[in-house]
Protein backbone atom coordinates (compact mmCIF):
# COMPACT_ATOMS: atom_id res chain seq x y z
CA UNK A 1 0.00 0.00 0.00
CA UNK A 2 2.94 2.06 0.49
CA UNK A 3 3.57 1.72 -3.40
CA UNK A 4 0.52 3.57 -3.75
CA UNK A 5 0.02 6.64 -2.09
CA UNK A 6 -4.13 7.16 -3.61
CA UNK A 7 -5.03 3.68 -1.94
CA UNK A 8 -3.04 4.57 0.94
CA UNK A 9 -5.19 8.38 1.01
CA UNK A 10 -8.59 6.02 0.69
CA UNK A 11 -7.82 3.64 3.47
CA UNK A 12 -6.34 6.30 5.91
CA UNK A 13 -9.33 8.47 5.38
CA UNK A 14 -12.44 5.60 5.89
CA UNK A 15 -10.05 3.86 9.06
CA UNK A 16 -9.67 8.22 10.82
CA UNK A 17 -13.66 9.15 9.86
CA UNK A 18 -14.84 5.34 11.27
CA UNK A 19 -12.41 5.92 13.90
CA UNK A 20 -14.12 9.61 14.62
CA UNK A 21 -17.81 7.81 14.67
CA UNK A 22 -16.38 5.46 16.98
CA UNK A 23 -15.33 7.97 19.57
CA UNK A 24 -18.84 9.92 19.55
CA UNK A 25 -20.36 6.18 20.09
CA UNK A 26 -17.96 6.25 22.86
CA UNK A 27 -18.96 9.43 24.78
CA UNK A 28 -23.03 8.61 24.61
CA UNK A 29 -22.20 5.48 26.50
CA UNK A 30 -19.79 7.25 28.39
CA UNK A 31 -20.04 11.11 29.07
CA UNK A 32 -17.21 12.82 29.99
CA UNK A 33 -17.63 14.72 33.53
CA UNK A 34 -17.78 18.10 34.21
CA UNK A 35 -14.64 17.53 36.71
CA UNK A 36 -13.12 15.93 34.27
CA UNK A 37 -13.36 18.04 30.93
CA UNK A 38 -10.18 20.08 31.85
CA UNK A 39 -8.29 16.47 31.95
CA UNK A 40 -8.93 15.56 28.77
CA UNK A 41 -8.76 18.65 26.93
CA UNK A 42 -5.06 18.36 27.97
CA UNK A 43 -4.79 14.62 26.95
CA UNK A 44 -6.68 15.79 23.46
CA UNK A 45 -4.65 18.69 23.07
CA UNK A 46 -0.93 16.70 23.85
CA UNK A 47 -2.16 13.94 21.47
CA UNK A 48 -3.08 16.57 19.04
CA UNK A 49 0.12 17.75 19.30
CA UNK A 50 2.34 14.18 19.24
CA UNK A 51 0.90 13.38 15.90
CA UNK A 52 1.56 16.55 14.67
CA UNK A 53 5.37 16.32 15.72
CA UNK A 54 5.48 12.66 13.82
CA UNK A 55 3.74 14.25 10.90
CA UNK A 56 6.30 16.67 10.46
CA UNK A 57 9.41 14.74 11.39
CA UNK A 58 7.68 12.24 8.64
CA UNK A 59 7.62 14.36 6.12
CA UNK A 60 11.60 15.19 6.83
CA UNK A 61 12.62 11.92 6.55
CA UNK A 62 11.05 11.76 3.27
CA UNK A 63 12.36 14.65 2.02
CA UNK A 64 15.68 13.58 2.70
CA UNK A 65 15.73 10.22 1.15
CA UNK A 66 14.10 12.11 -2.06
CA UNK A 67 17.07 14.97 -2.18
CA UNK A 68 19.22 11.60 -1.51
CA UNK A 69 18.04 10.14 -4.74
CA UNK A 70 18.22 12.73 -6.33
CA UNK A 71 22.20 13.78 -5.71
CA UNK A 72 22.81 10.46 -6.45
CA UNK A 73 20.91 11.22 -10.19
CA UNK A 74 23.30 13.52 -10.76
CA UNK A 75 26.26 11.54 -9.24
CA UNK A 76 25.36 9.32 -11.53
CA UNK A 77 25.21 11.77 -14.73
CA UNK A 78 28.47 13.43 -13.49
CA UNK A 79 30.52 9.81 -13.49
CA UNK A 80 29.10 8.39 -16.68
CA UNK A 81 30.07 11.80 -18.85
CA UNK A 82 33.51 11.63 -17.31
CA UNK A 83 34.24 7.96 -18.10
CA UNK A 84 32.94 8.84 -21.58
CA UNK A 85 35.76 11.55 -22.11
CA UNK A 86 38.66 9.12 -20.03
CA UNK A 87 38.11 6.32 -22.31
CA UNK A 88 39.81 8.44 -24.99
CA UNK A 89 42.67 7.87 -22.93
CA UNK A 90 42.59 3.99 -23.46
CA UNK A 91 44.03 2.34 -27.00
CA UNK A 92 41.68 3.21 -29.85
CA UNK A 93 39.54 0.07 -30.34
CA UNK A 94 39.07 -0.77 -26.57
CA UNK A 95 38.23 3.43 -26.54
CA UNK A 96 35.51 3.00 -29.31
CA UNK A 97 34.13 -0.10 -27.66
CA UNK A 98 34.23 1.33 -24.18
CA UNK A 99 32.03 4.57 -25.58
CA UNK A 100 29.73 2.46 -27.34
CA UNK A 101 28.41 0.81 -24.14
CA UNK A 102 28.78 3.80 -21.98
CA UNK A 103 26.14 4.82 -24.33
CA UNK A 104 24.02 1.94 -24.07
CA UNK A 105 24.63 2.24 -20.32
CA UNK A 106 23.28 5.59 -20.53
CA UNK A 107 19.71 4.81 -22.25
CA UNK A 108 19.41 2.26 -19.14
CA UNK A 109 19.61 4.14 -16.57
CA UNK A 110 17.60 6.96 -17.93
CA UNK A 111 14.79 3.72 -18.45
CA UNK A 112 15.53 2.68 -14.84
CA UNK A 113 14.49 6.32 -13.35
CA UNK A 114 11.56 6.63 -15.98
CA UNK A 115 9.85 2.77 -15.93
CA UNK A 116 6.80 2.20 -13.94
CA UNK A 117 6.02 -1.12 -14.73
CA UNK A 118 8.25 -3.88 -12.52
CA UNK A 119 8.38 -6.56 -15.20
CA UNK A 120 10.40 -3.52 -17.72
CA UNK A 121 12.05 -2.92 -14.23
CA UNK A 122 13.42 -6.30 -13.49
CA UNK A 123 14.80 -6.48 -17.04
CA UNK A 124 16.47 -3.54 -17.01
CA UNK A 125 18.01 -4.47 -13.94
CA UNK A 126 19.21 -7.35 -15.52
CA UNK A 127 20.39 -5.68 -19.10
CA UNK A 128 22.12 -3.36 -16.30
CA UNK A 129 24.05 -6.18 -14.44
CA UNK A 130 25.01 -7.77 -17.78
CA UNK A 131 26.35 -4.65 -19.02
CA UNK A 132 28.59 -3.65 -16.19
CA UNK A 133 30.38 -6.53 -16.48
CA UNK A 134 30.67 -6.26 -20.22
CA UNK A 135 32.36 -2.61 -19.67
CA UNK A 136 34.73 -3.62 -16.46
CA UNK A 137 36.24 -6.21 -18.86
CA UNK A 138 36.52 -3.42 -21.07
CA UNK A 139 38.58 -1.41 -19.68
CA UNK A 140 40.29 -4.45 -17.34
CA UNK A 141 42.07 -6.01 -20.66
CA UNK A 142 43.75 -3.10 -21.66
CA UNK A 143 44.87 -2.12 -18.15
CA UNK A 144 46.38 -5.69 -17.38
CA UNK A 145 47.64 -5.65 -20.79
CA UNK A 146 49.35 -2.04 -20.88
CA UNK A 147 49.79 -1.19 -17.34
CA UNK A 148 49.98 2.60 -16.58
CA UNK A 149 48.72 5.89 -15.00
CA UNK A 150 47.02 7.21 -17.69
CA UNK A 151 44.94 3.71 -18.04
CA UNK A 152 44.12 3.71 -14.44
CA UNK A 153 42.17 7.29 -14.70
CA UNK A 154 40.25 5.18 -16.90
CA UNK A 155 39.33 2.02 -14.55
CA UNK A 156 38.92 4.79 -11.93
CA UNK A 157 36.13 5.95 -13.78
CA UNK A 158 34.48 3.15 -14.69
CA UNK A 159 34.52 2.33 -10.64
CA UNK A 160 32.99 5.70 -10.14
CA UNK A 161 30.52 4.42 -12.76
CA UNK A 162 29.58 1.11 -11.48
CA UNK A 163 29.73 2.55 -7.65
CA UNK A 164 27.06 5.78 -8.20
CA UNK A 165 24.88 2.63 -9.63
CA UNK A 166 25.05 0.88 -6.33
CA UNK A 167 24.68 4.10 -4.34
CA UNK A 168 21.50 5.07 -6.32
CA UNK A 169 20.03 1.43 -6.10
CA UNK A 170 20.68 1.86 -2.04
CA UNK A 171 19.33 5.13 -1.63
CA UNK A 172 15.89 3.80 -3.70
CA UNK A 173 15.43 0.81 -1.43
CA UNK A 174 15.91 3.60 1.24
CA UNK A 175 12.23 3.79 2.71
CA UNK A 176 9.90 5.62 5.72
CA UNK A 177 10.18 1.86 7.87
CA UNK A 178 6.65 -0.10 7.85
CA UNK A 179 6.92 0.04 11.78
CA UNK A 180 7.26 4.09 12.04
CA UNK A 181 4.12 4.31 9.35
CA UNK A 182 1.58 1.77 11.44
CA UNK A 183 2.38 3.91 14.59
CA UNK A 184 1.93 7.29 13.01
CA UNK A 185 -1.41 5.83 11.62
CA UNK A 186 -1.85 4.09 15.49
CA UNK A 187 -1.75 7.62 16.80
CA UNK A 188 -3.67 9.13 13.74
CA UNK A 189 -6.59 6.85 14.77
CA UNK A 190 -6.09 7.46 18.86
CA UNK A 191 -6.70 11.25 17.48
CA UNK A 192 -9.40 10.79 15.85
CA UNK A 193 -11.26 8.58 18.87
CA UNK A 194 -11.12 11.59 21.27
CA UNK A 195 -11.85 14.12 18.49
CA UNK A 196 -15.15 12.50 18.35
CA UNK A 197 -15.37 11.62 21.80
CA UNK A 198 -14.80 14.91 22.83
CA UNK A 199 -17.25 16.47 19.80
CA UNK A 200 -20.76 17.36 20.81
CA UNK A 201 -23.87 16.25 19.13
CA UNK A 202 -23.84 19.24 16.74
CA UNK A 203 -20.46 19.36 15.79
CA UNK A 204 -20.89 15.59 14.63
CA UNK A 205 -23.85 15.75 12.63
CA UNK A 206 -22.87 18.90 10.69
CA UNK A 207 -19.75 16.82 9.38
CA UNK A 208 -16.97 19.03 11.10
CA UNK A 209 -15.56 15.30 12.37
CA UNK A 210 -14.55 14.70 8.68
CA UNK A 211 -11.78 17.38 8.55
CA UNK A 212 -9.38 16.22 10.90
CA UNK A 213 -9.04 12.59 8.84
CA UNK A 214 -9.05 14.25 5.57
CA UNK A 215 -6.16 16.88 6.68
CA UNK A 216 -4.24 14.25 8.33
CA UNK A 217 -5.13 11.77 5.18
CA UNK A 218 -3.96 14.15 2.80
CA UNK A 219 -0.96 14.61 4.84
CA UNK A 220 0.10 10.53 4.73
CA UNK A 221 -0.62 11.16 0.65
CA UNK A 222 1.80 13.50 0.38
CA UNK A 223 4.18 11.91 2.56
CA UNK A 224 3.98 8.74 0.92
CA UNK A 225 4.06 10.14 -2.44
CA UNK A 226 7.35 11.61 -1.97
CA UNK A 227 8.54 8.53 0.18
CA UNK A 228 7.59 5.87 -3.34
CA UNK A 229 10.15 6.57 -6.00
CA UNK A 230 7.63 4.72 -8.13
CA UNK A 231 4.24 5.65 -6.92
CA UNK A 232 2.00 8.50 -7.03
CA UNK A 233 2.64 11.70 -8.84
CA UNK A 234 6.18 13.18 -7.84
CA UNK A 235 9.05 10.91 -9.41
CA UNK A 236 12.78 11.55 -10.16
CA UNK A 237 13.32 13.29 -13.10
CA UNK A 238 16.54 12.07 -15.02
CA UNK A 239 17.33 15.48 -16.58
CA UNK A 240 20.82 15.27 -15.39
CA UNK A 241 21.27 11.73 -17.59
CA UNK A 242 18.96 12.79 -19.95
CA UNK A 243 21.75 16.17 -20.28
CA UNK A 244 24.82 14.28 -20.88
CA UNK A 245 23.05 11.68 -23.42
CA UNK A 246 22.36 14.80 -25.26
CA UNK A 247 25.77 16.21 -25.00
CA UNK A 248 27.09 12.71 -26.17
CA UNK A 249 28.32 12.51 -29.93
CA UNK A 250 27.68 10.21 -32.40
CA UNK A 251 30.34 8.37 -33.16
Amino acid sequence: MLDHPRILFLFSLLILWLSAQIGTVFRRRLVVKEEEKEDFGVVQAATLTLLGLIIGFSFSMATSRYDLRKTYEEAEANAIGTEYVRAGLLPAPSAAGVRAQLRKYLDLRIQFYRTLDKGDLQRINADTAKLQGQMWSAVQGPAVAQPSPVIALAVAGMNDVLNSQGYTQAAWWNRIPTAAWSLMIAIAIACNLLIGYGSHGAGAKSGLLIVLPLVVSISFLLIADIDSPRGGFIHIVPQNLVSVAQSLPND
